[in-house]
């Protein structure tokens, strides 16, 4: 296997029973990198996280850890380290000795241990908290502690089984953060597991989209967002407003609304119809505008950061974010609308 490609699993088949939940998949995470697996319930994600583990085996194929075919190796001597999302710690054991559970079981002596804990409780902003026990901390250091632990055993691959699905929003936006710059810090190999899209935005170099147990698309969040390749990953990658339409070479066409073609959007695309993808963001409203573009204002609903707004164009509702600058709580019932040409994506009518 290429050095570069630092976990490789090569045409992987995983069926329980009569069931197969994955089927011939190929998956390649280069060293350093952050991939992230993303999709709904049941998509086959956590069965690909526990086959790099070694906790499930494939049926068929063969899966490679830095150039070393592991397929059959035990989770023991895979040199992997995994982040729960229960945080798996031990309520009996002092978050010192939590941490360095693993160390104390390789038989490291007792101070090369306790300074690799201080260490790691440092780098997670719980220095100091040592002695003190799980009860005694919140949910975001406990999360904090079971990412320490990892740490500490400096692992080869990091997995990441939805670890911040039991924290509430703003501890679940500061966890990202430390878990994104400490493992870009030190260049860890990293397989993340989630079902939350903006959390897999917020740390993945890769995201990998799964349905089925298939990989329906891959690559950095802004390309799966912008370009979507399916309707599937365009509804699945946020809302998205899908028109009929058509690109003339120059121009796409939505109900005679004729929006310059931006080079990126039409990129390889030829002359023909297209079903046109309009995200919320890139549609604005305002006081006067082309007859084609006249749109009613159906409902608006503040969302704190932005509005939400319901609009009805040619027998069509679609749904606009505005931030209170863009949004003019003064306009009627009838308004225009303008589109944005850079953030609209063209895909195939059978698509």
């Amino acid at each position: 296997m290429a050095n570069d490609n630092f976990v490789v699993l090569k045409n992987v088949c995983k069926r329980f029973g009569d069931n197969t939940v994955i089927g011939n998949l190929d998956l390649e995470i280069k060293k350093g990198s952050l991939v992230t697996l993303l999709g709904p319930s049941g998509c086959g994600k956590t069965t690909v996280l526990r086959l790099v583990a070694g906790l499930e085996k494939p049926t068929s194929g063969q899966i490679y850890i830095d150039g070393e075919d592991v397929t059959n190796t035990s989770i023991q001597h895979r040199d992997i380290c995994m982040v729960f999302q229960s945080y798996a710690l031990f309520p009996h054991m002092s978050l010192h000795d939590n941490v360095g559970y693993g160390l104390k079981m390789l038989k490291l002596p007792a101070a090369e241990i306790k300074q690799r804990v201080d260490e790691a409780l440092k780098l997670v902003d719980l220095e100091g908290f040592g002695d003190r026990f799980v009860d005694q901390i919140s949910g975001g250091q406990q999360q904090r502690v079971a990412l320490a632990r990892a740490l500490v055993l400096k692992p080869k691959v990091l997995l990441f089984d939805e670890p911040l699905s039991n924290l509430d929003a703003n501890l679940r936006r500061n966890m990202r953060e430390t878990i994104r710059e400490l493992q870009q810090r030190f260049n860890i190999t990293s397989l993340y597991v989630t079902h939350d899209q903006t959390e897999a935005f917020a740390v993945s170099d890769t995201v990998i989209v799964m349905k089925d147990g298939d990989i329906m698309q891959q690559g950095s969040p802004d390309e799966l967002y912008k370009s979507p390749a399916s309707m599937f990953m365009a509804n699945f990658m946020g809302d998205a407003n899908i028109f009929s339409g058509s690109y003339d070479g120059q121009h796409i066409d939505i109900n005679g609304y004729k929006v310059p073609a931006d080079p990126d959007v039409v990129d390889g695309k030829a002359p023909g119809s297209y079903k046109i993808g309009v995200r919320p963001e890139a549609i604005l409203l305002a006081h006067e505008g082309e007859p084609c573009q006249q749109c009613i204002v159906e409902s608006v609903v503040y969302m704190g950061s932005m509005y939400e707004v319901s609009v009805r164009w040619h027998d069509q509702e679609l749904l606009l974010q505005l931030n209170s600058s863009q949004f003019d709580a003064n306009l009627s019932d009838h308004a225009y609308l303008t589109i944005n040409p850079s953030n609209l994506f063209l895909l195939a009518e059978n698509s």
